[in-house]
């Protein structure tokens, strides 16, 4: 009898592996495209997918003897939902595990703009003590925060930010007032959000009603001198070339990118070449201990499964009863 075996797009870490190899060996592809992970799925009872894995309907129907899907994230938009659902295959999720360390690299993209640390940290290496004379730092203090996305994510940066003095507003239609109020954010519109802010942090779900929600349009309701964060997804923005523009113009005085559509990005692309545009690959949220929780909550979930529990958090529900 073939020993049944658990897929991934990527290396996993030792808390998944010691909670899983009970079930069944793991195996890990050579990347994390369609037909490496097709290649490995013959007798597959689980697929993990990492970052950039592929779960489209092909990698899982390829996957016939699937019983869960495993994202070591919240995000879900690289997975066929519908495909794993018609099978009635679960697909775990770890909402809130990387949520703290989200939220620090948020202020820390913020910092890091507003007081110019890359432009210091190079005049300073090359010499050029009196570039102090020459330029202005911003400030977090006094300044207003606008949340893209008050889940819990947004909702951890709210609760960080209160020490820096500002005032937090947020767009989200599916937001409690009362925990808004609880954080004393304020709950606005999605253009008003756009026309007060001067820090903007994206922190919302890609799907088909939030692609491109941060367009050319919504970016000129913005202050002169603004800044924009994403963390989240990079099809929430438009494209690169609205962003560099804006930076060029000076509606923007910059902007912070973990994330891109597709990824990694063509850093050919001139907005790579601005010093204002600060960037790092997916990368934030991998802290030591977000990845920890984060494998822990996955392989406890996915381990459940394969023993005929129920999971305590998958992104379709609706395959129980």
């Amino acid at each position: 009898m073939t020993t049944p075996k658990i897929a991934c797009s990527g290396p996993i870490g030792e808390v998944a592996i010691d909670i899983l190899k009970p079930y069944a060996e793991i195996v890990i592809a050579e990347n994390s495209s369609e037909a490496a992970l097709i290649g490995i799925l013959e007798g597959a009872v689980g697929l993990i997918l990492r970052g950039d894995g592929v779960g489209n309907a092909r990698v899982i129907a390829a996957g016939s003897d699937l019983k869960v899907i495993g994202r070591s994230g919240v995000g879900y938009d690289n997975v066929d939902i519908a495909a794993a659902s018609s099978r009635k295959i679960p697909v775990i999720i770890t909402p809130g595990a990387n949520a703290q360390a989200v939220a620090e690299a948020a202020i820390a993209f913020m910092l890091g703009l507003c007081k110019k640390m890359v432009y210091w940290d190079t005049q300073l290496k090359a010499g050029n003590w009196g570039s102090r004379y020459g330029q202005e730092t911003g400030d977090l203090d006094g300044g207003t925060l606008g949340i893209i996305g008050l889940g819990r994510i947004g909702c951890k940066l709210a609760e960080l930010i209160r020490p820096f003095n500002m005032t937090v507003i947020a767009h989200d239609p599916y937001a409690s007032r009362q925990a808004a109020a609880a954080l004393d954010v304020e709950l606005v519109g999605l253009d008003e959000l756009f026309k007060r802010s001067d820090f903007v942090s994206i922190h919302a779900l890609l799907n088909k009603d939030t692609r491109g929600l941060v367009n050319r349009a919504r970016i000129g309701l913005m202050k002169p001198g603004s800044y924009l964060i994403n963390l989240a997804r990079g099809g929430l923005i438009e494209s690169l070339d609205v962003l560099h523009d804006a930076l060029i113009g000076g509606q923007l005085a910059g902007v912070g990118l973990d994330v891109f559509e597709p990824e990694p990005p063509d850093v050919t692309h001139p907005i790579f070449k601005l010093q204002n545009c600060l960037t790092s690959p997916h990368a934030t949220g991998m802290t030591r201990r977000s990845m920890y929780r984060i494998f822990q909550m996955m392989a406890e979930d996915m381990a459940a499964v394969l023993s005929g529990q129920k999971p305590k958090h998958v992104a379709n529900p609706e395959i129980y009863p």
